[in-house]
């Protein structure tokens, strides 16, 4: 499998150790050898216990909640491998943290994305290695080459499987006008029709008012979304597709499961019958899994840093 001389080795922080585990199984190496601790006052420190001179380098680390913590594990662990004299360093993050404020939606608001990429560049990355970011843009705010892996492959083979020759009462839903261009192509892979939920917010403080463009009526719907965080936008979409719309039954799937604060209570009360998301980040203990069920990206991630390991393109998994 490893083409060249140089070694490949794979290190984790505290944010996904079972992801990148199983990404080392794919490749069929070990996981490499360090510690990471926090001091009393919370000061992250970390500790390399194998070499790693003139190798080539790979940090898996989301950075999901607690995103501070996990955004100075990564940085940290980039800098201390950095001066250990690593040939190359990718930061691999699967889900990418601050990708939301990717603009100015106000005055005097950051732009918290560049400043973070700024972080991962100056802290000695080479390259980043992330799936499905919120927004494609966010690939210009680094001065370092970003590969943007994305998910749609896994959803696309797992509702094939799920609903195999029944695409005629099968539709695929973006839940806002942002998804538009995700879902277009997932429906186009699945070879199923689409529809959009269109939300508008009349004034302000008050209920979104939701409109669905494109017939629901008795249909199996499936709702793709990048991420689903307190699963209120999901969970509104769900519910104007089965009382305004006329759905049959609704699905759900999306890369990153934030799930943030009511978020699976919300789901567990919702009309959707699945949620699907992939293992970018691990679900909390108390997910449901009658209702949430997660598909490993481990076998994705294995074959894109081989390819980097290898000097091959990565475009094909894009």
């Amino acid at each position: 499998m490893i083409a060249h001389g140089k070694e490949l080795k794979v290190f984790t922080g505290n944010s996904n150790r079972t992801l990148a585990e199983n990404i080392c199984k794919e490749l069929g190496i070990k996981l490499g050898s360090n510690e990471i601790k926090t001091f009393a006052d919370g000061e992250v420190s970390v500790s390399t216990f194998e070499t790693v001179r003139g190798t080539d380098v790979f940090v898996v680390q989301s950075t999901c909640n607690p995103v501070n913590n996990n955004l100075m594990e990564l940085l940290i662990m980039i800098d201390s491998l950095k001066r250990a004299s690593a040939g190359r360093i990718t930061a691999v993050i699967p889900y990418f943290g601050y990708a939301r404020q990717d603009r100015k939606a106000k005055a005097r608001d950051p732009i918290s994305a560049k400043l973070v990429a700024n972080m991962i560049t100056v802290a000695g990355a080479d390259r980043v290695l992330t799936m499905d970011l919120h927004a494609n843009q966010i690939q210009g705010f680094f001065d370092i080459p970003v590969d943007n892996l994305l998910g749609i492959s896994q959803f696309v083979r797992y509702y094939k499987r799920k609903f195999a020759g029944d695409s005629e009462n099968t539709m695929v839903v973006a839940p806002d006008v942002g998804s538009v261009t995700r879902v277009r192509t997932f429906s186009q892979r699945m070879n199923m029709t689409m529809a959009i939920v269109d939300k508008r917010r009349q004034r302000a403080n008050s209920s979104e008012v939701m409109n669905i463009i494109g017939d629901v009526q008795g249909k199996r719907v499936i709702l793709l979304d990048d991420m689903v965080d307190t699963a209120g936008s999901l969970c509104g979409a769900a519910k104007a597709l089965v009382e305004k719309g006329g759905a049959a039954e609704v699905y759900a799937c999306a890369s990153h499961g934030v799930l943030s604060g009511p978020a699976l209570d919300r789901i567990n009360d919702s009309v959707i019958k699945e949620l699907v998301l992939l293992d970018t980040i691990p679900l909390p203990p108390a997910a449901n899994p009658d209702r949430i069920k997660q598909l490993s990206v481990a076998s994705l991630f294995a074959e894109a840093i081989e390819r980097i390991y290898e000097e091959i393109s990565v475009s094909t998994l894009f």
